[in-house]
């Protein structure tokens, strides 16, 4: 019953667009220092597992770079989605692969874009998720709410479970949508709600029982995929199916009706989705301006409460603010984006509008 993880590497994070475009997604960029997101979440579980039990699901076109990023992890390990359809054909065609390998493996299913501060406290928690994942507990890892967040979903936590290597588990009573702000003021007041991390640790043999009672579509095609797998056929099979599987993400798809799904309580990981340029606020210490300041040449005058970024480049722009407030700047060398902090969910909009106009260069 061996532990594995699986990274789930093959979004395109829209909301840190220009500096996110499709040949350089979200997982690729470099926010904190030298090495990339995807490269942040190999290292954090290569101390407690072999490279050959570290999986990635990505798209084909995110492949050869997130291999030539991480030449530990074997080149077979890369399972290539031909399109996106959902984390929940994700999770499957990852538990098919590793369900032939031993039917009662532990599978992590994990993020290759979030930001995790304390990877010490990760690695414990993934330790004590594994081993209540042994009893058959679909377990997800819950983070405590800090503000009443709307664009995160909420995991009720019901009576504890018990102890599990030094960390304590709970039931888990219903998985809850992205709830607006009176809602979700609501539920830190309860102190019963944690924010879903979209982190999952379970038995291969306990999430394909699942899949196959709550989304028989998707698990047929998966079962209709299995058979190929590891053959000549293989990528001819997975093309010609892949396409008619349902799309939905596993939290939608299967968390919500699940049996048997336990919570680990993750507070101390220092846990963000980097969803949007604002998070880089939460991560990142500001100045005593309040300004974050992430490039080699800008100059921020009399401005607070404002993100420059400018990506590397040979020959980086002069960047200067003088006299702004609450703004986000970013230079991807092609585009610049200049808004308002309190827009930055809007940019999902300016770059489906740069879709409709055909502008894919921007892209």
């Amino acid at each position: 019953m061996a532990e594995h993880a699986v990274i789930m590497a093959g979004g395109g994070g829209t909301r840190l667009w220009p500096v996110s475009r499709r040949r350089r997604p979200k997982q690729s960029l470099r926010l904190f220092g030298e090495r990339t997101l995807f490269q942040l979440a190999v290292d954090r579980v290569l101390p407690i597992l072999p490279p050959e039990r570290i999986w990635v699901v990505t798209a084909e076109d995110q492949a050869d770079d997130l291999r030539s990023q991480s030449p530990e992890v074997p080149r077979d390990n890369f399972l290539i989605e031909p399109a996106p359809r959902g984390t929940a054909s994700v999770v499957g065609l990852a538990a098919i692969t590793l369900h032939r390998r031993d039917p009662e493996c532990r599978m992590a299913c994990l993020t290759a874009d979030h930001y995790i501060g304390d990877v010490v406290a990760f690695q414990q928690i993934l330790r004590a998720a594994f081993a209540l994942a042994v009893e058959g507990d679909l377990v997800t890892l819950g983070i405590r709410p800090t503000y009443p967040a709307t664009g995160f979903g909420y995991v009720e936590r019901g009576e504890a479970r018990g102890e599990f290597e030094g960390t304590t588990a709970f039931r888990v009573r219903a998985f809850k949508e992205k709830p607006d702000r009176e809602t979700a003021e609501a539920y830190i007041a309860s102190g019963r709600y944690s924010w879903n991390s979209g982190m999952f640790i379970w038995r291969a043999d306990r999430i394909l029982p699942e899949l196959e009672r709550q989304m028989p579509g998707l698990y047929g095609g998966l079962k209709e995929i299995e058979p190929a797998l590891g053959t000549p056929q293989e990528r001819q099979v997975l093309e010609r199916v892949w396409n008619g599987l349902q799309k939905q993400t596993i939290d939608y798809g299967v968390m919500e009706g699940a049996k048997n799904v336990s919570l680990i309580a993750a507070d101390r990981l220092e846990w963000w989705d980097l969803g949007s340029w604002e998070r880089l606020f939460d991560i990142m210490k500001p100045d005593s301006s309040g300004n974050l300041v992430v490039g080699g040449n800008i100059r921020a005058l009399d401005t607070r409460g404002t993100l420059v970024f400018q990506q590397a480049g040979e020959e980086p722009r002069l960047i200067v603010t003088l006299g702004v407030d609450n703004l986000v700047v970013v230079d991807a060398g092609d585009v610049v984006l200049v808004c308002a902090r309190d827009e930055v969910e809007s940019i999902r909009r300016l770059v489906e509008q740069l879709e409709r106009e055909g502008q894919d260069k921007y892209l």
